[in-house]
């Protein structure tokens, strides 16, 4: 959903043109896998981190055409709510220092930004879920004024054709309807990239479905929601009911949901893509002039516009993308499981430890999704998004095990490895996978800093429950901008 769209009404042609022309589009794609179109010589990684605003309350600011002129930086964009922000990093290559230099790029931008953002009365918070989100901030209104954002709300509530119901059983109880999407606004990630052959795709993307778990429960990062505490990383449960475009009635049949961990290992990332294509209706059936076939018979590269924009409204947590740049084609797997936040370092760290691991399973004689069911994958998914850092994992060997352990005596030394074959410096690797350490033997992260922090606040002083959370996220915008890992941070009241 990163382009531009302007269309406002869909006819039922522009569906039926829509569906031939994907389903060309995934025949080409199929071609091209035959003949190996693909570059993949030097893989890249790549970063986008989703932001949010606040203003000197700490309160949300409805202002990011505002953040957005101030900044003046093509790297920062808009996102669904007019809250939000995104940055995307540039690719590049994790050998050597490669790691270092995203996270000297990552400070550097988002301290310029911040400077720049704070002369428009603005400040910048890397969070999963901001605090401070209200019910009332889910109007219509707090929409970004970009046209695809209204045509994605019409047409997901138009599919559902009823609101939006969220119900979310955590440490409190959270039930709400909204009439637009914008709920989903809420959900600020940190999505990872990972460039990969065909060859290669098949095993890194069930690395990253088998391992989602593991990391969601050491990353997470959003324990509050409209003022109450849920899940260790409500985002999950927020993000699969704000974007479901399926009535009770559906969701009784099984029909499947847009935001979806799956239901398989794949043996090609065309499983994907037809799955995607097979499964799920179009929202968005807006066609190119390109014909796919013809671009290929001419020895081009096509850019296979409708099968693209239909995978962006397939919301899988672990995403096959197909881009073209340069006019070269090439795969990716784009990691969409992690929260923003808390630090740069702790984002590099998390990152770190997720390509690191890729390789380490991908690399293995037996791989793990041979040993597990990818039932107990998405299973292992939603206890971590629940429990955190404290959940139990079945993992293949060990049974049911407390995730922190399982980090501890098994997944670091496989991400050890695995950076090392991506040719990291094993200074970097110490430095970010000790931090992934650390938030295990102290069972910190930012997810448990947070509540933590808002309890000394509201269970010990008079606070209210709003005023608590407003200085419980003053105290973490202080320790964001220090950029030390969250494990390290004191207390609120120290």
């Amino acid at each position: 959903m990163g382009e531009d769209v302007d269309r406002r009404e869909f006819s039922r042609a522009d569906r039926t043109k829509y569906r031939v022309k994907v389903r060309r589009c995934l025949d080409a794609f199929e071609r091209m896998l035959r003949e190996s179109h693909f570059e993949f010589e030097r893989p890249m990684t790549g970063l986008e981190i989703e932001l949010n605003l606040v203003d000197e309350q700490c309160d949300p600011a409805m202002r990011n055409a505002d953040a957005l002129a101030a900044i003046a930086d093509p790297a920062f964009q808009t996102e669904l709510g007019q809250w939000n922000l995104e940055i995307n990093l540039a690719p590049r290559q994790l050998s050597g220092h490669g790691a270092e230099a995203f996270e000297n790029d990552v400070r550097a931008s988002l301290n310029a930004a911040e400077e720049k953002a704070r002369t428009v009365d603005l400040r910048l918070v890397m969070i999963g879920i901001l605090p401070t989100l209200r019910q009332q901030h889910m109007s219509g209104h707090a929409m970004s004024g970009n046209p695809r954002y209204a045509l994605l709300n019409e047409q997901i509530l138009a599919a559902r054709g009823e609101d939006l119901h969220l119900a979310i059983n955590g440490r409190e109880r959270l039930r709400a309807t909204s009439d637009t999407i914008v709920p989903e606004a809420a959900c600020t990630s940190t999505q990872l990239h990972l460039q990969v052959s065909p060859e290669q795709f098949p095993a890194m993307w069930n690395a990253a479905q088998a391992i989602a778990g593991v990391q969601i429960a050491v990353g997470a990062n959003s324990p509050f929601l409209f003022g109450k505490e849920l899940w260790a990383e409500t985002r999950v449960a927020l993000f699969e009911q704000a974007t479901d475009t399926r009535s009770e009635e559906l969701k009784a049949q099984g029909v499947r949901p847009r935001v979806w961990f799956g239901e398989r290992w794949i043996t090609s990332i065309f499983d994907l893509f037809e799955e995607n294509v097979r499964y799920f209706p179009s929202l968005l059936p807006i066609c190119s002039d390109e014909d796919p076939i013809d671009v290929l018979d001419h020895g081009d590269t096509p850019k296979l516009a409708e099968l693209t924009l239909h995978n962006g409204t397939i919301y899988r947590w672990n995403r096959p993308v197909y881009a073209v740049v340069r006019g070269r084609a090439h795969l990716r797997v784009e990691n969409r499981v992690l929260p923003a936040g808390p630090t740069v370092v702790d984002t590099l760290a998390n990152a770190a430890f997720f390509y690191g691991l890729m390789r380490g399973l991908a690399d293995e004689d037996r791989p793990l999704w041979t040993q597990m069911s990818f039932s107990a994958a998405e299973e292992n998914f939603h206890a971590c998004a629940r429990d955190g850092i404290g959940a139990h994992v079945y993992w293949p060997g060990l049974g049911h095990v407390p995730v922190a352990e399982l980090v501890l005596r098994r997944l670091l030394p496989l991400a050890h490895e695995g950076l090392r074959r991506w040719d990291v410096e094993p200074e970097q690797r110490d430095r970010l996978l000790g931090i992934i350490e650390q938030r295990c033997a102290t069972g910190t992260n930012g997810a448990t800093w947070q509540a933590r922090a808002f309890h000394e606040l509201f269970d010990t002083t008079s606070a209210s429950r709003d005023d608590a959370l407003r200085t419980m996220l003053s105290r973490y915008s202080e320790h964001m901008h220090a950029n030390q890992p969250a494990h390290a941070w004191p207390s609120v009241t120290r």
